[in-house]
């Protein structure tokens, strides 16, 4: 029981180690939106994800930026997804950003992660009855349970990210059939109304031929 205690404490610490921000944000065209999170610690590690849901062809363009230098940390253009962890040479500000200038027209609806979390790990504390191997033991299972957490929760995310886009596929594709099938519709209307216009054509320019010809051929009776 003391264990199992101890096990619930270390989980709970080790989640307070960590800070995340996960959002999800609609760009408009032409919009450049930035969000910032705060290093405490040189050396940190710092996790990015993010996820084009939807609009357009799934890209936008994105930077990570540290300080009032504004020193460029990651960059990528037209990326529909990344996923990026790196060390925080810096204490300070730094600043998450994505661009949707290459968009004209469509929103861009991004979901986003950004966490920091410390290299130091939590150590059992010493308890009556337990010996030093039952507490390794238990606090390397606690981390790969948190490892495998993590795991679980990236694939999620994946799935989500390809689920969306192939609603928004779906969704595209059955408005393209339903505006051809329009189109189609139209053009099978005209398509009659000309062949009867024609048809009306060629039999109202021979009866104006017959007529014709009938009072040319026709004899007076009176001489």
């Amino acid at each position: 029981m003391r264990l199992l205690l101890v096990a619930y404490g270390l989980l709970a610490y080790c989640i307070s180690l960590t800070s995340a921000t996960a959002l999800t944000y609609r760009l408009s065209p032409n919009e450049k939106a930035c969000f910032f999170t705060w290093v405490k610690d040189k050396g940190s590690k710092v996790a990015f994800y993010f996820a084009v849901q939807s609009g357009g062809s799934f890209d936008i363009d994105y930077a990570v930026h540290w300080g009032p230098q504004d020193k460029v940390i990651l960059q990528g253009e037209k990326e529909r997804q990344g996923d990026f962890v790196f060390t925080a040479s810096e204490v300070g500000e730094y600043r998450f950003c994505f661009n949707n200038e290459i968009s004209t027209f469509s929103d861009k609806i991004v979901d986003f992660e950004i966490a920091v979390e410390n290299e130091s790990r939590a150590s059992l504390p010493t308890k009556q009855g337990s010996t030093p191997e039952q507490t390794s033991a238990l606090e390397e299972s606690i981390f790969k349970i948190s490892g495998q957490l993590s795991t679980i929760t990236r694939n999620q995310k994946y799935f989500r990210t390809r689920e969306n886009r192939n609603f928004s596929t779906v969704r595209s594709t059955e408005k393209r059939i339903f505006n051809f099938s329009i189109i189609e519709s139209g053009l099978m209307v005209a398509m009659a109304g000309l062949q009867v216009f024609i048809v009306r054509f060629f039999f109202q320019g021979a009866r104006k031929g017959t007529d014709f010809a009938a009072n040319f051929l026709k004899v007076p009776s009176d001489r």
